[in-house]
């Protein structure tokens, strides 16, 4: 009899415990700013598709640095970066790994001359105001080689992205080193100042991911899978002209400007379709090639310093979500 006592109160139990809510995981925090291929998650946010594919992502709206250094704090499962800063990031403190190429920049990233320099090679021995070891002094250096500059002699102002518009408007220096909204506040603000370099001149030098805490994407892999496709859902309505006035108003409601204010914006960044982002995944040396690329930004850090030795590159770098989700869909 008590056997059958204690057998019906296991049966009780294991009931009990059955008709409990599961636990709910927790949220994957997210770290975007103000970038338009990152800005673009706002989409997927504001139509509820996350919570369709079943995942709760709690997205934190940052400054870019401060979402690096948020990150690099253990307080975010992943942050948005280009591949160049997420070596630096790693190599300085906490690695990532990309998951998803957004974009590359095709012209966003300028450096911005005052009036009367028309070229780099009018910058030769004056000042260029930017965020010293960042991506942009990169595009910066690139630019140089490839107009036979050496780049020695630009005078580098160590400037915060942010502040690069009021230093480029007080004097202080000939041109400044940065990426929207930032460059196009600096050609707003200084009149008759110019782009003389921008990214599109260095197509690929500049990637932006999504990267995650590789802790976080083995634990998580599922979770991070339904990012991806709601990424790749993201990328489809853009892409769709049917759809622009209704992206530019969610994505201009986020950085507090006019849709008429952001639709250039979409010029300046080149959003990838699956299609388009598979052959970068491949490995192969150049610009054309995300792994390529990664190893010129690693290059670009040991010698300015950033970091001592040069990092395995391929461990930041993972496309085996985007390419597993390409194969679904085929």
């Amino acid at each position: 009899m008590k056997f059958l006592r204690l057998a019906k109160r296991a049966v009780s139990s294991l009931a009990l415990l059955a008709a409990l809510p599961l636990a709910q995981a927790e949220p994957l925090k997210i770290g975007y700013s103000d970038w338009p291929g990152w800005v673009a998650w706002e989409i997927g946010i504001q139509k509820g598709w996350f919570a369709e594919e079943g995942v709760e992502v709690d997205f934190q709206w940052m400054d870019y640095v401060a979402s690096m250094d948020a990150y690099a704090a253990g307080l975010l499962d992943a942050v948005t970066m280009t591949n160049g800063d997420a070596l630096v990031t790693g190599g300085t403190g906490k690695p990532s790994v990309g998951i998803i190429i957004n974009d590359f920049s095709n012209g966003n990233d300028m450096i911005v001359a005052a009036p009367g320099i028309d070229s780099l090679a009018d910058l030769k021995g004056k000042k260029i105001g930017l965020e010293e070891g960042f991506v942009i002094h990169l595009l910066l250096m690139k630019g140089a080689e490839a107009a036979g500059i050496d780049p020695s002699e630009f005078t580098i102002v160590n400037t915060p992205t942010n502040e690069t518009p009021q230093v480029l408007a007080s004097g202080a220096v000939d041109a400044i080193g940065a990426w929207q909204p930032n460059s196009g506040q600096a050609l707003k603000t200084v009149a008759n100042s110019k782009p003389v370099l921008t990214s599109a001149d260095v197509p690929g030098v500049i990637y932006d991911l999504l990267c995650v805490d590789p802790e976080s994407l083995e634990k998580r892999r599922g979770d991070w899978m339904k990012v991806v496709k709601v990424w790749y859902r993201i990328v489809d309505f853009i892409k769709d002209e049917d759809n622009l006035d209704e992206a530019l108003e969610i994505l201009s409601a986020r950085v507090a400007i006019t849709p008429e204010e952001y639709e250039p914006f979409f010029a300046g960044t080149y959003i990838l379709s699956l299609e388009e982002v598979l052959p970068i995944w491949k490995k192969a040396k150049g610009l054309k090639s995300v792994y390529g690329s990664t190893v010129i930004s690693d290059e670009f850090n040991v010698s300015m310093g950033v970091y001592d030795e040069p990092l395995k590159t391929e461990q930041y770098l993972d496309p085996s979500l985007t390419k597993e989700y390409a194969k679904s869909v085929k």
